[in-house]
């Protein structure tokens, strides 16, 4: 909105409002308005959720340590995703295609975690909507995605072809399989994120990291001499998706400021569903599909580590790890919450300056 305010009807009178023509001054607006709204509304949603007993249903087959979480509010994305959509509104250009979809997905994907959290509170278990129920609703939503991009794909002449990191000019073409593939992608994605969020800060402080990484990506493939350059798919318009994972770059960053151990309140399904969706979504946009598997390494071992245990387990009647999801596993050896959540941290800047190298490294 500020975009067609300022430098469509006001930079003829004032020159200095020019500079909202450029995607970086107005990605650093999107941070700072995002991170503000956290700040300034986030004190208030808290003490409503608090007041209605929107709280936490801690598993009872979970960590004992984690018994003393009951009771905390949960529905934390709301804060999220409210801080996202209006910095979006007011930051990006509302008439680009992908910030059109990236809104829709977000009310999706949204509505849908928001549904299962409610579920929860309303029976008081940890059981909301049945497994069958989520991947519905992720998969039809996934679908629609991907029948979008068979019209209109991201890039023409790679519609169907995946390009693999630190390859070239070494692609794939899924050719008829690329629907399938889209629907993996952002189906796997969103419960991966899901599954992450088990400590304090861990979920929300790994999708900072993969959001603010995304967002140089989708910047320079956006840019045709800077993905000329670096030899990566070039994608007209994607320049304005770096704003909106910028928004929640800045929302991210609020929400941990609650989120962080001892947390004051949790994102459920709510925020988890929505922000693994959207990284699924946003790879596959930029034309950056395999990239997610480097990046979002913390992810994959989260949920690789529940699909292996529950496969093991059924096989064989025994554990391969302590606990799943990973975080579990660490935590029933002993180690701290704060470690464990910082260590994969660690973990997940060092992916992203892995994947930052697959640019130049080919």
């Amino acid at each position: 909105m500020l975009y067609y305010v300022f430098y469509h009807y006001l930079s003829s009178v004032i020159t200095s409002f020019n500079v909202f023509q450029y995607i970086t001054f107005r990605a650093g607006g999107a941070i700072l308005t995002s991170l503000l709204f956290c700040f300034i509304f986030g004190p208030y949603i808290i003490k409503k959720l608090s007041k209605f007993k929107i709280k936490q249903i801690i598993r009872s087959s979970g960590p004992v340590t984690h018994l003393g979480k009951s009771g905390t509010p949960t529905m934390g994305g709301l804060i999220i995703i409210l801080s996202v959509i209006t910095s979006t509104f007011l930051w990006a250009r509302i008439d680009n295609r992908f910030i059109i979809w990236l809104l829709i997905s977000s009310v999706w994907l949204g509505f849908l975690g928001f549904c299962d959290d409610y579920l929860k509170f309303k029976k008081e278990n940890s059981k909301g909507l049945s497994v069958k129920g989520k991947f519905f609703g992720q998969i039809i939503f996934a679908i629609v995605i991907a029948i979008y991009l068979n019209f209109f794909p991201s890039n023409l002449e790679f519609s169907t072809l995946v390009n693999i990191p630190f390859l070239k000019s070494f692609f794939i073409d899924f050719s008829f399989l690329y629907t399938i593939f889209v629907i993996i992608i952002i189906v796997g994605s969103s419960n991966a994120v899901n599954l992450t969020d088990g400590l304090d800060g861990l979920a929300i402080g790994s999708i900072v990291i993969v959001a603010f990484t995304l967002a140089l990506f989708a910047y320079f493939a956006g840019h045709f001499q800077i993905a000329n350059y670096l030899k990566i798919i070039n994608v007209s318009g994607s320049g304005e998706i770096s704003i909106f994972l910028f928004t929640i770059v800045g929302a991210g960053l609020g929400f941990l400021w609650y989120n962080s151990h001892p947390a004051e309140i949790f994102m459920g399904d709510t925020g988890s569903l929505f922000l693994g969706g959207i990284l699924g979504i946003v790879s596959i946009f930029i034309k950056q599909e395999l990239i997610l598997i480097i990046l979002g390494g913390v992810f994959i071992a989260e949920a690789l580590s529940v699909i292996i245990q529950i496969y093991y387990y059924k096989k064989t009647n025994k554990r391969i790890f302590k606990m799943a999801p990973l975080h579990h596993h660490f935590e029933m050896l002993g180690f701290s919450e704060t470690k464990i959540t910082i260590r994969f941290w660690i973990i997940g800047i060092i992916l992203a300056i892995f994947s930052f190298a697959s640019l130049k490294l080919r």
